[in-house]
């Protein structure tokens, strides 16, 4: 029974005659639009039928009694139990109106050429030729007009079939045609004069063959087959059987019912079949495997909607039906007993069995056994043999007669797909035996307990300690009287056995650092052996304990530290395992380095050391201590070069500034105090050869205070230098300026000032021309004068900023300085010149020239700023 949900969809109104033919279309209706899946379809009027397009056609004649006749098409879908209604109205058409005598008609005159669609029925049984249409010009009026034809059954396969009139242009079929094979022709038809001339057009003419219900429905399949479930519901879908008729579609020739003719076993009936669909459905409510395991349905299908006159066709449908898991298995016996030996392990003691009505073979009838009580010591298993359905109950732990003399276990079974119930039964219950196990006394070896004895062992414990004991009893005496123990050879010689008492002893020094002994642990097989030689076995799991052997120390020792102090991250190492080795506690042991430099720890195993003030540049020698978490200390000396630098590669492994500013002269420093010292005495000899020939008029003053600046003559105030950061220089030695006057130009020749030191800082590098020189590190005294090309080499790239700077400047500012025009005026004054870079004090004392590379950089920078 179908539960359908039915409703309204639309309204459809068509004008038709009051009188309509049999096979008359009266209108088209948009099925899709109204239920997209449907499935079957039909008219409340038997007057009317529907074809799957939408097309609505008479079946009969009929003539409209009234003004309006109305009737309904129903739509279904079986599947979604969903049903649709369209109502139809047919209303009569309005009759024209007739027109007046005295109203003017204009009328045109059909032309006989165009003739409509000729018709001709499928195999017509004549009388042969059978005249089906004439085609005629209206030219014929004035000429006389010859008709000739050609194409498909003309003169084209199947030729012969049709032939035209030449005087009458009267068509003639000469035989019965096949629409399956031939559904219509379309022939060319020609008028034409007797001197050729065609006063018509080529005319294309139809000839359609009407269908005629000569084909009988067939099915697709020569055997249908289908599988349903063993109690399933009314109204399950089985399947669908479907047939196909070669008639014209859409017409009631190919409009096919279907019903179920018998049924194998004739018993009461266990399937629908639906008329329209073809769709199989369940009908009896209780399908059982077990009593019929399949039915075979003799179906029929018949064309004319099922009418008696329809042509038919009958087929077959095997529906087998499948096998649920509706029957629970049992035992075949209730009570089994069984015996076995103590000690003995995987060995089968039972075979149990069941009853099952399900389908052997599938998994409603395959047995699943389990033990429900008894086995709390997991020493029974039960397993299931596939082959016969069996349960094999096996021992898989050995049983103790000491113990427990006999065993008794419970037995369930299941099967592997779930229980299904069955309608109209009542849930089962599971079904159970029980199985009593004697077990047999044998006479056993000694037993240790446990079997698996773990002993932990210090690392590095001295040979000979006791690390434990471990002894077997004799399961019948309940004692170890009369046990000797022994290790079999073959295993790790980490320890040895008393062979009475059992006491375990090391024999090496245990260290996870050697060999074998990396893993940190052995399993080492003892046997007991009683007085009978019965032997038992048991293992001693030897685990060495991770000791406190290794000092931290500090992976590297060498660090340079530049100008910006940057802390040096330390980082100690222990090869020792947790808890001995992090977090590690570092400490400077020296207290006079301890107040000049200190430590911050950064993270477990690292810490940070930086200096605590502005120590002097050196290298320091820093002993640091660091103990790890299990309180060992190890001391390492760390190096660190504070180093007067840049980046670290400046230093190349070497301190640029020494500590204490002492000043030390090396092999080299001497070699080039002996160069300089014989350069200078070179050049005072040519000096003094140039003069003793008149070439140059030589002026020497006799002023020392002028350092080494120019002499000149400034004819305006020089600006005043008020910068903090310049160091004042002091006067070491006397200079003398001599020159020749010629013309209005002199010539002067400096002489440089002993320990005067000129910087300047350029590239990140530090040139010097002064009394100071860096050689490998070590200061050495330079001579008091300098040749002309290391002076030329000093000031020249100077100079030529400082022009530069001059061209640039709009202002002069820069020329004012250094830029002056001048004449020799004498000997110049004590206060020399005072420019840009330079500020003297007399005062002052000579010994700051020791420690001035600093502070005389500082001087640099700031002349460079301005």
């Amino acid at each position: 029974v179908l539960s359908l949900c039915c409703e309204a969809c639309k309204k459809v109104i068509f004008h038709v005659p009051s009188e309509l033919e049999a096979d008359t279309l009266v209108g088209r209706v948009d099925l899709k639009e109204c239920l997209q899946s449907a499935e079957f379809f039909s008219s409340t009027d038997g007057n009317f039928k529907i074809l799957e397009d939408g097309s609505v056609y008479t079946t009969s004649a009929l003539s409209l009694s009234a003004e309006k006749k109305t009737f309904t098409i129903l739509l279904k879908d079986i599947q979604k139990q969903v049903e649709k209604k369209i109502h139809v109205s047919l209303v009569e058409e309005e009759k024209k109106k007739t027109r007046r005598v005295r109203d003017t008609v204009l009328k045109r005159t059909k032309r006989r050429w165009g003739p409509i669609p000729s018709v001709m029925i499928e195999n017509s049984l004549g009388p042969f030729p059978l005249q089906i249409q004439q085609v005629q010009s209206d030219t014929a009026q004035n000429y006389t007009i010859y008709y000739s034809a050609s194409g498909p059954g003309i003169d084209q396969d199947p030729k012969g079939l049709f032939y035209i009139e030449r005087e009458t242009g009267n068509i003639f079929a000469t035989r019965a045609v096949d629409r399956e094979q031939y559904p219509s022709f379309q022939i060319i038809c020609f008028a034409t004069t007797p001197d050729g001339y065609s006063p018509e057009v080529p005319l294309v003419h139809t000839i359609r063959i009407e269908d005629d219900n000569d084909n009988a429905p067939y099915f697709t399949q020569d055997l249908f087959e289908f599988c349903v479930p063993e109690n399933s519901k009314p109204g399950v879908v089985v399947g669908r059987v479907t047939a196909e008729d070669r008639d014209e579609p859409y017409t009631l020739h190919t409009t096919l019912k279907y019903r179920i003719v018998a049924q194998n076993p004739p018993i009461t009936p266990a399937f629908s079949l639906h008329g329209d669909t073809g769709v199989i459905s369940v009908l009896l409510p209780q399908l059982d495997r077990e009593l019929v395991p399949s039915y075979t349905l003799l179906v029929e299908v018949r064309d004319m909607a099922g009418q008696p006159f329809g042509l038919c066709t009958t087929g077959t449908v095997v529906v087998k039906i499948e096998d649920t898991n509706d029957n629970a298995p049992s035992f075949r016996q209730i009570q089994y007993e069984t015996r076995v030996e103590e000690n003995r392990v995987n060995v089968e003691i039972l075979r149990v069995s069941v009853v099952d009505l399900d389908e052997p073979g599938s998994p409603g009838a395959g047995a699943v056994y389990e033990i429900i009580r008894g086995n709390d010591d997991q020493a029974f298993e039960i397993t299931t043999d596939k082959n016969t359905n069996e349960g094999i109950l096996c021992v898989v732990k050995g049983l103790d007669y000491e113990s427990a003399k006999q065993r008794i276990l419970v037995i369930g079974v299941n099967n592997e797909a779930p229980y299904l119930l069955a309608p109209h039964s009542q849930q089962l219950s599971q079904s159970t035996c029980s199985v009593t196990v004697n077990v047999l006394d044998v006479d056993e070896g000694p037993v240790f307990k446990p079997c698996l004895l773990r002993l932990d062992v210090k690392e590095c414990e001295d040979i000979g300690t006791a690390i434990g004991r471990y002894v077997a009893e004799d399961p019948e005496t309940g004692n170890s009287e009369g046990i000797r123990y022994r290790i079999p050879p073959g295993q790790c010689n980490w320890i040895n056995i008393d062979d009475k008492s059992g006491e375990v002893r090391t024999v090496k020094v245990l260290d996870r650092d050697i060999g074998e002994m990396r893993r940190g642990q052995c399993n080492i097989t003892v046997l007991a052996i009683d007085r009978n030689g019965k032997t038992g076995t048991g293992t001693i799991q030897v685990c060495i304990v991770p000791g406190n052997k290794n000092f931290p120390r500090i992976a590297q020792t060498d660090y340079i530290m530049c100008r910006d102090r940057e802390p040096i991250c330390l980082t100690a190492q222990d090869d020792d395992e947790a808890p001995y080795s992090t977090p590690f506690v570092y400490r400077i042991t020296d207290r006079n380095l301890a107040s000049m430099w200190k430590i911050n720890p950064q993270n477990d195993n690292s810490a940070y050391l930086s200096p605590k003030g502005d120590i002097p540049f050196g290298i320091y020698d820093i002993p640091v201590s660091v103990m790890d978490n299990g309180g060992k200390v190890g001391e390492t000396t760390v190096r660190v070069n504070l180093c007067d630098c840049v980046t670290p590669t400046e230093c190349d492994g070497r301190s640029r500034q020494l500590s204490g500013g002492n000043v030390t002269l090396g092999l080299w420093g001497i070699l080039a105090m002996i160069l300089g010292s014989l350069l200078l005495l070179l050049i005072l000899i040519t000096i003094c050869g140039c003069c003793g020939r008149g070439v140059m008029h030589r002026q020497v003053t006799d002023d020392c205070a002028n350092h080494n600046l120019i002499i000149s003559n400034t004819e305006a105030p020089g600006e005043e230098v008020m910068d903090h950061n310049i160091i004042p220089l002091q006067n070491t030695c006397d200079q003398g300026g001599y020159g020749v006057k010629t013309g209005d130009q002199q010539t002067f020749e400096v002489v440089k000032g002993r320990g005067h030191t000129l910087e300047s800082v350029k590239g990140g590098g530090h040139q010097t021309l002064g009394s100071v020189k860096e050689g490998g590190g070590q200061p050495m005294m330079d001579t008091c004068r300098y040749s002309y090309s290391e002076w030329h080499n000093f000031t020249h790239p100077r100079l030529g900023e400082k022009v530069h700077l001059c061209r640039q400047d709009e202002e002069q500012k820069h020329s004012e300085d250094y830029l002056l025009s001048y004449n020799y005026e004498g000997k110049g004054s004590l206060a020399g010149s005072v420019g840009c870079c330079s500020d003297q004090h007399e005062e002052e004392a000579l010994d700051f020239l020791d420690q001035l590379e600093p502070k005389f950089r500082t001087l640099a920078e700031t002349c460079i700023k301005r």
